[in-house]
């Protein structure tokens, strides 16, 4: 089993930054993509951003050009850096991490942006 451990949440004020992270443990092998998704209550579980262990990125267009994904490899952790926040960015963000067809979750950090 993997293990994903998120940190970084908080209450921020809209036009602020805050950074996510997600640390991988456990049975770690070859992680193919690591990644963020977010749920606001009453919504969808929806794709934030993505990478794949070779750097391939992928944003929601809602998120482009505010929110950097990154990753660090030797760490088996990956980032997003959140910066022009905006009270629609409020939700659970989940981490993921999908390693030789298998898809694990973080319990998920809570991002509160207020106006």
């Amino acid at each position: 089993q993997v293990q994903l451990v998120e940190s970084g949440g908080g209450l921020v004020q809209a036009g602020g930054s805050l950074r996510l992270s997600c640390a991988a443990s456990g049975s770690i092998f070859s992680i193919n993509t690591m990644g963020w998704y977010r749920r606001a209550p009453g919504k969808q579980r929806e794709l934030v951003a993505t990478i794949t262990s070779g750097g391939r990125t992928n944003y929601a267009n809602s998120v482009k050009g505010r929110f950097t994904i990154s990753g660090d490899n030797a760490k088996n952790t990956v980032y997003l850096q959140m910066n022009s926040l905006a009270p629609e960015d409020t939700a659970v963000y989940y981490c993921n991490v999908l390693q030789r067809g298998y898809v694990y979750w973080g319990k998920g950090t809570l991002v509160t942006v207020s106006s």
